[in-house]
């Protein structure tokens, strides 16, 4: 071979090498990039070649689907009761992607996930269609549907958990919106109605999903924390012996005086009488004792300032880790920068009603394969002990007495124990904003307690001296208990 013809062969040969190292760096180094490209058609075109699995409650699928028209997405997704579900279940949509479960979970809907290899190949075997899995999620119909139904046209959330597990039984958020309203088939429909429910068009903002996502100001029933970490610290031993709490109460290191609301017996109360009638002094006074690192401790054991995955994820609730005394003292009331989910707010309620013992929380039961095989189980477990069980019990007590004889008897259920807490927390400049109302409660049977319910409502009907609590999220959280308890 001449000298030119060796230079051309050894030239296509590397050629060749190049084309062989790019073809492997592509295949095996950029697959995952290349398939999760968003602008890679095909991978939105094989998400919707087949049905997605359905999302389950109590054993009847939330989801569906239907075949579309003009469209090279096969499928499209379907909701049932789609504004209630919309916080479970989030959406699918061929234009808009996916959120909350259908997203977390969507490569075991569509029957991508690695765990159903197994399924595709007999599928591929079989000749059958590749098929999704199920999400069999915790979530109780009826206690939904009290939720949903008990908010109304009212703007807030609600979140119900089991104590004794973790598992989330109402998950409500209102406004809501339809997710099946721009799931697909009509590009021109599914952009008008997704424009509409984005919160530059519609400031109520209707795809928040206020139980996880949404931080309020915890109010009152922030006193709760507070109760427990004195009890663990030992400021205070007997809730009915009195406390040395003036009224009002100068605010450390200030000449500000931290007042009560109304003409309520704070001065020196006990610990139970000064949860019933829902007293700042005495918690401020107590919040400041206890002390900034006591404080925060308490409050991380109960979930504070941490992201918590459910498994979709649900924003830190927040209580400031450096602060000045006078500051720990309004946080102690729910008050200065903390600030807390509905979902956190449940979380303390489940953790007082279970003695002490805070179970993780989980809205995923079990993923079923397509031949109704279980892939994967939730197994309960504790995240925490904020408080001992003694303390637990005795806190247990103050909030029955709240419900008995205080701020809470819009929740009373005959023949049931029922604790609770109300709070009305102050927001805007000057607080001149509408307050948000607080209920957290749990009920309790012989068998334990299988419910603790958090109800906040941000309610701009309402007059702003009309608005407590006691009077507008009480009865949403009773109706949610009942509907647990008959179940």
């Amino acid at each position: 071979m001449n000298k030119p013809l060796r230079r051309v062969a050894v030239f296509c040969g590397l050629l060749v090498l190049a084309l062989l190292v790019r073809v492997n760096y592509v295949q095996f180094v950029q697959a995952d990039q290349l398939s999760n490209d968003p602008h890679n058609r095909r991978v939105a075109i094989n998400q919707y070649a087949q049905p997605r699995g359905d999302i389950i409650v109590d054993g009847k699928a939330v989801t569906g689907h239907t075949t579309t028209s003009d469209s090279d997405f096969k499928y499209k997704r379907t909701y049932t009761d789609g504004p209630m579900w919309a916080p479970v279940t989030g959406f699918a949509s061929q234009a808009y992607s996916t959120s909350m479960l259908e997203g977390v979970e969507d490569k075991f809907l569509t029957g991508d996930d690695d765990r159903l290899f197994f399924n595709r190949t007999v599928d591929l075997l079989t000749g059958k269609q590749k098929q999704g899995g199920n999400v069999v999620t915790t979530l109780n119909a009826k206690a939904q549907a009290a939720a949903y139904n008990g908010l109304g046209k009212k703007k807030g959330a609600v979140v119900a958990l089991d104590p004794r597990t973790g598992a989330i039984l109402a998950m409500a958020s209102t406004p809501s919106y339809d997710p099946g309203s721009f799931a697909g088939d009509s590009l021109s429909t599914d952009q008008k109605n997704w424009n509409a429910v984005q919160k530059k068009n519609d400031p109520d903002d209707p795809t928040l999903n206020r139980a996880l996502r949404q931080t309020y100001p915890p109010g009152s029933t922030f006193k709760l924390v507070t109760a427990a970490a004195a009890l663990q610290d030992g400021k205070v031993t007997n809730v009915n012996q009195k406390t040395n709490s003036p009224d009002p109460y100068i605010l450390p290191g200030t000449t500000t005086p931290l007042v009560n609301e109304g003409n309520i017996p704070c001065k020196d109360a006990t610990l139970t009488v000064a949860l019933q009638y829902s007293c700042n002094t005495v918690f401020g006074k107590l919040g400041a004792e206890v002390g900034l690192d006591k404080m925060v401790d308490e409050a991380q054991q109960f979930g504070f300032n941490k992201e918590q995955f459910v498994p979709v994820r649900s924003a830190a609730s927040n209580f400031d880790t450096k602060m000045s005394p006078d500051q720990v003292a309004q946080s102690s009331i729910g008050q200065f920068d903390t600030a807390a989910t509905p979902l956190q707010m449940a979380m303390v309620a489940s953790a007082i009603a279970n003695n002490g013992k805070l179970m993780q929380p989980y809205e995923v039961d079990k993923l079923v394969a397509p031949n109704l095989s279980t892939i994967s189980q939730t197994n309960p477990k504790q995240m925490s002990q904020p408080l001992s069980a003694e303390n637990a019990q005795k806190l247990q007590a103050m909030m029955e007495n709240v419900v008995n004889k205080g701020t809470g008897t819009n929740a009373q259920i005959p023949g049931v124990t029922v604790g609770g807490k109300t709070g009305t927390a102050q927001h805007g400049i000057d607080n001149k904003g509408l307050p948000y109302a607080w209920f957290v409660s749990y009920a309790k049977t012989d068998q334990g307690s299988p419910v603790a319910v958090a109800v906040v409502v941000e309610d701009a009907a309402a007059n702003h001296d009309d608005i407590s609590g006691g009077g507008f999220a009480a009865p949403i959280a009773k109706s949610v208990m009942e509907a647990v308890l008959n179940k």
